[in-house]
């Protein structure tokens, strides 16, 4: 093992309400995203008006965890130090069914298999014993 591979993955540190509870979520393995009461409109990253009608009124719901492959972009120098053992590693734009889009990483994916739209669902990372991440593999076939 080597040096940088006994260093922890940073976890999130939210700095609003908002983004702690979003992790909040993730960390009960759940992948959660606002909702518009009004006029029904998904949103990620969290925040306090709908974009689409301006309203403040929203929930926060439970999202299917289903998407597709929007885009990804491949990385070859850690920028972190607990990273470095895990290069080449792909960092994806995922859309949910929901319609949003969200960054984040790939699970059990070779890096030649991504192409666009390829069919993705959540599963999640535990990084330490109370904080879990969002990251995307191969949706199964039953949920296709």
């Amino acid at each position: 093992m080597t040096e940088s591979a006994a260093l922890p993955r940073p976890a999130p540190m939210p700095d609003m309400l908002l983004d702690k509870e979003f992790w909040d979520f993730c960390s009960d393995r759940k992948l959660c995203f606002q909702r518009c009461k009004s006029c029904k409109t998904w949103r990620h990253l969290p925040r306090l008006m709908c974009a689409s009608c301006g309203s403040p009124d929203w929930e926060w719901r439970e999202s299917s965890g289903r998407g597709h492959l929007y885009s990804w972009t491949i990385t070859h120098q850690a920028m972190l130090p607990a990273f470095a053992d895990e290069t080449p590693y792909a960092a994806i734009v995922v859309e949910l069914e929901e319609g949003v889009r969200m960054v984040s990483g790939v699970q059990d994916i070779a890096l030649d298999e991504l192409e666009m739209d390829l069919p993705l669902e959540v599963a999640f990372l535990s990084i330490s014993e109370d904080t879990s991440i969002p990251v995307f593999r191969h949706r199964s076939p039953a949920a296709r």
